[in-house]
């Protein structure tokens, strides 16, 4: 299986630069895995898709904002720090630029000098080991100084730091939004859970790996990036119920797709875990829980992309693809949604 077998030709006017002004205004297309059939919707249109019995489940990650823009001690040279993983005693470990003049030693400040740093190691990857020096809390500092991380594809400026977090945002943790919850409203939420949909929630921290390309011909050769996940007793109980009484697994999200993938038995139990996961899950792979995703639109060659195509089979992914593009659908983080059940 090769890397290009996953590449598909996407209009530059395509990819969404800014959210809508309502939420769940986007459009939905909706995948029959089984046929291929393809439908056109608004994503409001989702509860007629949804049965009495069946369970969402949310990523309930939160993002930092973990963009810094800063100087350059001494000479005033401007830089840029992204948080990506906490290492602990105020070290973070970032990408950084410019990654030629930020080697261990380098000194920055940011904000006036509300916040300043040294990098204290250049990891293999090019990654940094970056100690942070501040007054008060943390994450405090980052509301503050902080930018929302958006992908490199969106080049419009955030107004509003809310709507790159979905309504159901609580565990402060990722470098990048779990993009498909981007689309619920509190209200559709509630009228979901009306029709007795039950909704639980995992929490996955994302990571910009989500976003670094496959660069390698083969598929089964490429080396997954680690993310941070959580699974509650309450959320894997839900799940085991869900599942005992005949309904449906619905996950928002890869994100949520890969929590439960990643900690599910082989004959589907699910129970209480936490810890990194490496899962790959691209066509050949056997789906141990999920019944049906809701997901946005992916790279071509992504990761994402062979994901859900292990899920409907690449062919139909392939074939929808191409009808969104004809259809003009939003593409990416503030773009439009898919439903493959």
């Amino acid at each position: 299986m090769k890397t290009s077998d996953f590449y598909y030709d996407l209009p530059e006017e395509l990819i969404a630069q800014t959210p809508l002004q309502q939420r769940d205004s986007s459009r939905l297309l909706h995948l029959d895995k089984a046929t291929g059939a393809v439908s056109h919707h608004q994503f409001f249109d989702l509860p007629s898709f949804l049965k009495e019995g069946d369970c969402l489940i949310m990523n309930d990650s939160r993002v930092l904002p973990a963009r810094l823009l800063g100087q350059r001690l001494p000479g005033g040279g401007t830089c840029e720090v992204l948080l990506l993983i906490d290492r602990g005693d105020k070290v973070w470990e970032c990408l950084v630029r410019p990654g030629r003049k930020m080697k261990a030693g380098a000194k920055l400040t940011f904000g006036d000098g509300q916040l300043t740093a040294e990098v204290i190691e250049e990891l293999p990857d090019g990654n940094r080991l970056v100690r942070f020096d501040y007054e008060g809390i943390f994450l405090e500092v980052l509301e503050a100084l902080g930018k929302m991380p958006l992908p490199p594809y969106i080049t419009e400026e955030l107004l509003d730091k809310e709507r790159y977090q979905t309504v159901y945002s609580k565990v402060v943790g990722s470098a990048a939004a779990p993009t498909a919850g981007l689309h619920f409203t509190p209200e559709l939420m509630e009228t979901i859970e009306n029709m007795g949909v039950s909704i639980g929630y995992v929490t996955l921290h994302v990571g910009l790996g989500t976003f670094r390309p496959v660069k390698v011909e083969s598929v089964e050769n490429h080396d997954m990036h680690s993310e941070y996940c959580v699974i509650s007793q309450e959320t894997a109980d839900l799940i085991n119920k869900t599942k005992a009484n005949g309904g449906r697994v619905i996950c928002v999200g890869t994100t949520s797709c890969r929590t439960i993938e990643s900690w599910a038995t082989e004959d589907g139990t699910m129970t209480a875990s936490a810890g990194w996961t490496k899962i790959f899950i691209y066509p050949g792979y056997q789906f141990k829980v999920l019944d049906a995703l809701i997901t946005n639109f992916h790279l071509p060659e992504s990761t994402l992309l062979m994901l859900i195509s292990a899920l409907a089979g690449k062919d139909k992914i392939m074939a929808a693809y191409e009808e969104a593009v004809a259809e003009r659908y939003r593409f990416f983080s503030f773009g439009d949604a898919m439903m493959i059940e």
